[in-house]
C-alpha cells in the first residue's frame, strides 16, 4: 500500500526554530515531524511513501525517513506547484492502482487509517476528507434573545468541521488534480457538487505545527506520549537516546489544534 506525503512547506512562520530545515523535517522531541507520520502509516500497512518536496531536498527526505519500514521515494518540484499540483506530481510516481492515502507532512494526527480506508471503500466515494472540530481561540459569551448574558464558555469546540489535510483519493479524484494550484479550490468543490466527496469525522489528536508556540506544544505532547515515538534504531536529533529525559517545556494550551 502506498501513501502520498506533501512536504513542500518552507517553515517561514517557525523562524529560527526551523533550524533552516523544511517544515516536515523540523525536530519535535528529537525526531523529524514527518517521521511520526511515516511511522503511523507503516503501522497501518503502508509499504511505500512518495514525498512531494522542493527540488534539491529529495535526498534529505529519503535519508531522514528511511528505516521506518516503508520505502521512501521523493519527487522534487522544479517550481512551486501548490498542494494540488504537488499531490499530482507524487501520484505520477505511483506503482499501485486504486485509492491512495494522501496527507500533509507537517501535522500530527492519530487517525485510524485502516478504518478511514474501509469507510472510503464502503461509501464508494471519489475522495474522502478527514475532518475535525477546532476550539475557539476566544471565550464564548452566551447571549439570550433579550441580550441578557447567561453564561460563559472558555475556548469551546466549535460546531463546524474543518479539513485536516488527510485524504483518501480515488482514481477519479487523482485524475482531476490540477497540474498547478490547490485541489481544495478545484477538485474537491467539483466532487462535492456531484455528491462524490465524503467526510470522515476525527475526534482524536490533531496537532498543527505552524509557529514556535505550536512546536513547543507538540514537543510537550510527544514527551508525554512516548508511544508516538517512531520505532527504529533509537536515533534522536538531539543526540539523546529514546526515552531519555529532556528539559520540560511549557504545557500546551489545548490538546487539539
Amino acid at each position: 500500500m502506498e501513501a502520498l506525503l506533501l512536504a513542500g512547506g518552507k517553515a517561514e512562520r517557525l523562524g529560527e526554530a526551523a533550524q533552516g530545515l523544511p517544515k516536515p523535517l523540523v525536530p519535535v522531541a528529537g525526531f523529524p515531524l514527518a517521521e511520526y507520520t511515516v511511522g503511523r502509516l507503516v503501522a497501518a500497512g503502508v509499504t511505500r511513501v512518495i514525498v512531494a518536496c522542493r527540488a534539491g531536498q529529495e535526498e534529505a527526505f529519503v535519508d531522514a525517513l528511511s528505516g521506518l519500514g516503508a520505502e521512501i521515494d521523493a519527487v522534487g518540484e522544479q517550481e512551486p506547484l501548490g498542494r494540488g499540483g504537488g499531490l499530482r506530481l507524487a501520484a505520477s510516481a505511483r506503482r499501485d492502482d486504486g485509492a491512495v492515502l494522501a496527507l500533509n507532512g507537517d501535522e500530527l494526527l492519530d487517525v485510524d487509517f485502516g478504518a478511514l480506508l474501509a469507510e472510503h471503500e464502503r461509501w464508494g466515494a471519489g475522495a474522502t476528507i478527514v475532518v475535525a472540530q477546532v476550539r475557539s481561540p476566544f471565550g464564548i459569551v452566551a447571549l439570550e434573545d433579550d441580550d441578557r448574558v447567561s453564561g460563559f464558555r472558555e475556548a469551546p469546540l466549535l460546531d463546524n468541521w474543518v479539513n485536516t489535510g488527510v485524504y483518501v483519493l480515488g482514481p477519479e479524484a487523482l485524475e482531476r488534480l490540477p497540474e498547478k494550484g490547490d485541489h481544495e479550490e478545484s477538485t474537491f468543490p467539483e466532487l462535492a457538487a456531484e455528491g462524490k466527496l465524503r467526510g470522515y469525522r476525527h475526534e482524536g489528536v490533531w496537532l498543527t505545527v505552524n509557529t514556535p508556540k505550536d512546536l513547543r506544544r507538540a514537543a510537550e505532547f510527544m514527551e508525554e506520549h512516548p508511544d508516538w515515538r517512531p520505532r527504529r534504531g533509537g536515533r534522536r536529533l538531539d543526540g539523546a537516546r529514546k526515552g531519555a529525559e529532556v528539559p520540560a517545556l511549557p504545557a500546551p494550551e489545548r490538546d487539539q489544534a
